[in-house]
């Protein structure tokens, strides 16, 4: 009887925390960038009442008698799912479409670790009073630093580590008139080098390719570069811990395999002049809410009735 009525409670609880979850997507069903939760469940240790026995010349196996004393919590996944996509025509709005995550940080050394970043698919970008391109909390948005042509500046630290070399998007090594230098960044101990991007208030207009190149008009009608939007890729994004303000946080389950090239090494392209939204689906949150609440009701149910058979227990004495 008592059993009955600690399993009744455990599942209260398990319910309870999937309406927590269900209630924080809700709320984030307009935030950009945001991945709803989802709650899983296991059951409890079952006590063994008699153990399973084997068949014998005269008599057939019989299986093991267990009472299962409730259930508990399993999981809480991230469902990093895509969002759909809206389109705002603000040129420093940037959607993803496919996986990798923008990388912001608070200060931007010239190598990644150097910083000390955060990840996320919010690409909602402001510029600040210094032209930087930031996000709303006021980190910087991490970019490669690049030449004329949109392609990674590299320093080699196999040779002298104040030369740099550019490489393309196939990973070629380019020597200082552009030619490939038959090395690539596999073979050779190199450096990206990184930067916040920077459109001067001389400029008089702005880009963003898909590729992430940045390119702004100057004051003399002249086309420059101001950088290449660097994505974070990851083999497990769910592995990614929540930190508030629409960024995530790398784990050891993360996966991380380090920055990458838009639309290279499988990582998406950026579409500017539009957000990707929340992939919370509002008809199948109420839907999992109606079957939490019932199953908290269900277990409530449990734990009376089981209250009521211990009362009439109590009333044998009279």
């Amino acid at each position: 009887m008592l059993r009955s009525m600690y399993a009744g409670i455990s599942g209260m609880k398990g319910f309870q925390t999937k309406l927590d979850v269900i209630g924080n997507n809700i709320a984030n069903v307009n935030t950009s960038g945001f991945k709803k939760g989802r709650v899983t469940f296991q059951d409890m240790m079952s006590q063994m009442t008699s153990g399973a026995q084997g068949a014998t010349d005269t008599r057939g196996g019989v299986n093991a008698k267990q009472v299962g004393l409730g259930s508990q919590l399993g999981t809480i996944d991230n469902i990093h799912t895509q969002g759909f996509r809206q389109t705002t025509n603000n040129p420093l709005d940037f959607a993803l479409e496919g996986d990798g995550m923008f990388v912001v940080a608070s200060d931007i050394g010239e190598t990644l670790e150097e910083t000390n970043v955060s990840y996320t698919r919010a690409g909602n970008f402001y510029l600040d009073e210094e032209g930087d391109v930031v996000n709303p909390q006021g980190l910087y948005l991490i970019a490669y630093d690049v030449d004329d042509d949109g392609n990674p500046i590299v320093e080699d630290q196999s040779t002298d580590p104040a030369t740099q070399y550019t490489v393309d998007k196939d990973g070629n090594l380019l020597d200082s008139a552009g030619e490939p230098t038959g090395n690539t960044v596999d073979d050779t101990d190199v450096t990206y080098l990184y930067k916040p991007i920077n459109i001067p208030d001389t400029a008089q207009s702005f880009s963003v390719q898909t590729n992430g190149i940045v390119n702004y008009i100057d004051a003399n009608g002249n086309t420059e570069v101001a950088g290449r939007v660097a994505l974070a890729n990851f083999s497990n994004q769910a592995g990614l811990q929540k930190d508030g303000s629409n960024l995530f946080l790398n784990t050891e389950n993360a996966g991380y395999n380090g920055l990458a090239l838009p639309e290279s090494d499988g990582v998406a392209s950026i579409v500017s002049g539009a957000l990707e939204m929340s992939n919370v689906d509002l008809s199948e949150e109420f839907t999992e809410m109606i079957t939490a609440q019932r199953g908290f009701q269900a277990n409530t149910r449990i734990i009376t009735t089981s209250d009521e058979i211990l009362q009439e227990l109590v009333n044998l004495k009279r």
